[in-house]
């Protein structure tokens, strides 16, 4: 995610990097074939289920799992090799994987609700699962010692070890049960918080009056009650209308306030003994806290290295904050000679002000040449350009939703399927309700060829309403390539081995190719061949508005954007370098006014709706900072070259995208870069010194 963009994206997709790292895998051959396209040639996972059907499913798939995972672990010691326990393990699990990946799906999208939950129960089921599968001593003893025969299976073997032995195989038996035991309490409290902000359906009620400044557009997708009041939801188009709009500074406030407040009665509670809980496993499994557990084996290397990383920006931000409300303020001053202060709920709202006043363009004016169908062509055209590819959007295909749309991925050169891409990008109740790329199926080596992966972009753009087409802010249109960076990430992987394919990589390094190809929305020339007026496509963004528009980026970039970054990763990390319970809501409190010098609004629960701490990001969202770094490097590479040069996009594919996890994320950079990265990139970026660097 870029530092402009409120870190929403990875939700869902977190968690499921998680499950699919530790199950997708390989038959072991490393011949790099693509497995041919499936018989009916639409339909890469099944997409309607009755009630009961993805219980039903999910329980034949663990109870196949279990049968084969029992057989390894009988093998006599005398009769073991690496084919028969280590490759057999990983194709056992990775089986399971392609079975419950979809099934897992569906709880983050499946209209109906009843069967939306069985997918919610599905995640949490699989997370027990996989806690039982790597806490089995049975197994690990199976697997252990067994003898590599090639790089590439070392690779495998290193990591597959590590993971028992990071979820305590090392421990007496007695300990070892306990921190079973903890971790399957604690799946339970994550996936009741991800269900709990899926459903959440909060609303404001307001009168035409109090939402005067909205856009036509925005209100027409805002319901009504039969006296003709508005329903306003916290979904994310709807708070971003009203709060960048909206000419009551009330109203923004009372928006401001719901958003912030989303599940805080249910989902507070959840968070905080789920943090009491990850310190005493982690203690059972010999680490000081549950971020000492969680960096280990990551670029970062440390907690301490993290820390210093994050508080080295703090000072330069804060002052960058400080500068930039200053010029909020002034604004508002000329509204409102009484204004001392800057609210949470001003800025947005005055940072457009500002985009109009210095830069002379209205959100609403550039948000016309942005149809979504004519930026996703241009986008699928970009990346094309770069990585040798094409999409072809499927036709008639079975789709869990009328609005969702199927694309297939093949290679430009000989026309070989490489995977399938499921968009669903329009709101409705009970959907995922931010940005995020899932893995579904993951690409290995299968019987011979390499299997064909499959991902899914979640997406909550603006409704079409009638005849107008959804028409994307910038801020969307980075969000898209943001998304599509990751499954590129994931599409584009050749790696033997399920578990260490595709985005399957250190946590710390996952942000990497996402947020370096979102870079790509503000190059001129790619900006302007996404652009086409909703009421004539071959009309493009005039490059005089589309400069200004480029220009304008930097609005806010050490406020409502990095600033908020910042504010997150220091609070994760107190929240998991504590060792006693924590009141989250007081420790977010604290951590926002360390950086911002100003408190948040009483009464408001942000950790209640942080969904990324219960969704595989704790102790880890530090990574979206930390990636940047390497991204930025990476955009400076292309820069020499021109940033739609095929022959530097093709490295890119070749050295990092295609790569997954079979080196360290740091080799990945070296090979691409030709030397170690470094923070010059990010600093110039964000227009701060850090360290001596400008």
């Amino acid at each position: 995610m870029h530092t402009r963009v409120p870190p929403i994206r990875l939700h869902r997709l977190s968690w499921l990097i998680l499950l699919t790292a530790f199950l997708l895998t390989t038959a072991g051959c490393l011949e790099n074939a693509r497995q041919e396209e499936p018989a009916n040639g639409v339909d890469p996972i099944r997409s309607h289920y009755s009630p009961g059907e993805i219980t039903q499913l999910n329980e034949a798939a663990e109870e196949k799992a279990n049968a084969s995972l029992d057989a390894i672990a009988a093998i006599p010691p005398e009769d073991r090799t690496f084919e028969n326990t280590v490759l057999a393990f990983d194709r056992t699990l990775a089986d399971y994987s392609d079975a419950v990946g979809p099934l897992m799906l569906m709880g983050s999208v499946y209209p109906d609700k009843r069967i939306a939950a069985e997918g919610m129960a599905c995640e949490e089921s699989a997370s027990v699962f996989l806690t039982g599968v790597y806490t089995r001593r049975d197994l690990y003893d199976a697997l252990h010692d067994r003898i590599p025969r090639t790089p590439e299976e070392s690779r495998l073997y290193d990591v597959t070890m590590r993971e028992f032995e990071k979820n305590g195989l090392k421990l007496p038996e007695d300990r070892l049960v306990k921190v079973r035991e903890m971790r399957t309490e604690l799946s339970g409290l994550e996936t009741r918080y991800s269900a709990n902000l899926n459903n959440d359906n909060t609303t404001i009620e307001c009168t035409a009056d109090e939402l005067a400044g909205v856009p036509s557009s925005s209100m027409a997708a805002f319901s009504q009650t039969p006296e003709g009041a508005y329903l306003v939801t916290a979904k994310r188009p709807d708070y971003v209308a009203v709060m960048t709009y909206a000419d009551d500074a009330g109203t923004r406030k009372r928006m401001y306030e719901a958003y912030h407040n989303r599940q805080a009665e249910a989902n507070t509670p959840l968070l905080e003994e789920a943090i009491v809980l990850r310190q005493q496993i982690a203690r059972e499994l010999g680490y000081a806290t549950w971020a000492d557990y969680r960096i280990e084996g990551r670029m970062a290397g440390n907690t301490s290295n993290v820390m210093a990383f994050l508080t080295s920006m703090q000072a330069p931000l804060k002052e960058k904050y400080t500068a930039e409300m200053a010029g909020l303020l002034a604004i508002k001053t000329r509204m409102d000679p009484a204004a001392t202060t800057v609210e949470p709920w001003d800025v947005a709202y005055l940072q457009d002000i500002q985009k109009q006043e210095e830069y002379a363009y209205d959100e609403e004016e550039v948000r016309e040449y942005f149809p979504l169908d004519t930026v996703l062509q241009g986008l699928f055209d970009t990346y094309g350009t770069l990585f040798g590819v094409e999409f072809s959007e499927v036709e008639d295909a079975a789709v869990w939703d009328p609005d969702v749309r199927l694309y297939a991925v093949k290679d430009q050169t000989g026309d070989d399927l490489i995977g399938y891409l499921y968009l669903d990008l329009y709101p409705r109740e009970g959907k995922f309700g931010h940005f995020c790329a899932t893995p579904v199926i993951g690409g290995r080596m299968k019987d011979g060829t390499y299997s064909t992966p499959v991902v899914a972009i979640i997406g909550n753009f603006r409704t079409p309403e009638g005849e107008k087409p959804s028409l994307l802010t910038m801020y969307e249109i980075e969000t898209l390539f943001h998304e599509t960076g990751h499954a590129m990430h994931y599409l584009l992987t050749t790696a033997p081995y399920g578990s260490l394919s595709g985005f399957n990589v250190e946590w710390d390094f996952v942000e990497t190719p996402s947020q370096t190809l979102e870079e790509w929305a503000w190059d001129p020339e790619v900006l302007e061949s996404i652009s086409g007026h909703y009421t004539n496509s071959s009309e493009k963004i005039p490059p005089e508005l589309r400069d200004r528009v480029i220009a304008a980026r930097d609005v806010g970039a050490g406020n409502l954007y990095t600033g908020r970054l910042l504010v997150n990763s220091l609070e994760d990390m107190r929240f998991h370098t504590a060792t006693a319970p924590v009141n989250v809501t007081e420790v977010w409190s604290q951590t926002y006014e360390d950086v911002t010098g100003t408190r948040p609004l009483a009464g408001t629960h942000q950790p209640a709706s942080f969904g990324h701490l219960m969704g595989g990001y704790d102790a880890g969202y530090y990574g979206y900072l930390w990636s940047k770094v390497y991204a930025l490097d990476i955009v400076d590479e292309f820069k020499e070259g021109g940033m739609t040069n095929r022959t530097t996009g093709m490295k890119f594919r070749d050295e990092i995208l295609s790569r997954g996890n079979m080196e360290d994320g740091t080799v990945l950079l070296e090979n691409f870069l030709g030397r170690e990265p470094g923070p010059e990139a990010l600093c110039r970026h964000l227009g701060i010194e850090v360290d001596g660097e400008d």
